[in-house]
Parts: structure tokens; sequence; C-alpha cells
């Protein structure tokens, strides 16, 4: 069952590529949720269309997805529940709104599908050696 979550862990070059980019990225969606995080249950504020218990989830799956990422722990999962938060922000507000992909200044959903993307990247290739899962639940590829 552990294979077919995590499979085989890159290494090589790719798993310093694959760590520089969860240390960068795991730091930016970190600090994109730390002030949720502060209110998981109301930071959208008192009149939000949704419930605080998937305010929460959101909160989590940012704040704490980043801090997962950064140390290579439970990536699927973890990138998973990302991924899920920006299509619903991608779809329930950005595109539900009209926003445009990118915007001069004004609301777009570009950032939310770039971390969309990253989110899905990393569940593909996984976190690389270079992380806890690779010490918990690896086998190496890709010398």
């Amino acid at each position: 069952m552990v294979d077919k979550i995590f499979g085989n862990i890159v290494g090589g070059r790719a798993a310093l590529g694959l760590l520089l980019a969860r240390l960068v990225f795991g730091v930016g969606i970190a600090f994109h949720g730390w002030s949720k995080i502060q209110n998981p249950f109301g930071w959208m504020g008192a009149d939000a269309p949704v419930p605080a218990i998937l305010q929460a989830l959101a909160a989590l799956s940012e704040f704490g997805g980043g801090v997962a990422l950064i140390l290579g722990l439970l990536t699927p999962l973890a990138m998973f529940g990302l991924a899920c938060t920006m299509l619903t922000a991608i779809t329930t507000v950005h595109l539900a709104q009209g926003h445009p992909f990118m915007g001069r200044g004004g609301p777009s959903f570009e950032l939310p599908t770039l971390y969309l993307g990253f989110a899905i990247l990393m569940i593909i290739a996984g976190p690389g050696r270079y992380s806890l899962d690779a010490i918990l639940f690896g086998r190496e590829r890709g010398r």
C-alpha cells in the first residue's frame, strides 16, 4: 500500500532540484496560509459563504501543507489537500467572479493555478531523496 502512495523516490541531480523547489514553494505556501491559520474557522469573515470547517481545512492545507512540503513529510497527502483547496478557490471564487487568468493589479487566478500545478507535480514526482518521506517510505530510483 505504501508503495502505491509514495512510489519510488527520485534520486540523483533531480533530487536536488526537487529539494530546492520544495523549500521555496513550501515557505511560500506556508506564509500564504499563515494569516489563515491564525483564525482557521473564520479567516473569511463573518459573512463567509464557506462553512467554518472548510475554512479550517483550507488554512491547514496551506500552512500545514507548506510545513509538510519543507520537510518532505507525507507529501502526497499534503499536496492532495492543497490541490483540492486550490481547485476550490479557482472554481468557486475566481472563475465564479469572472477573474482573468492574469490580472493587471486586480484579482486573478494565476497564483492558485501555479499552486495547483506544483501540488500535482509533487503528487506525481514525489519529494525526492532529500525528504522524510524517502527515509520513512522510499525506494530510490534514478541515481
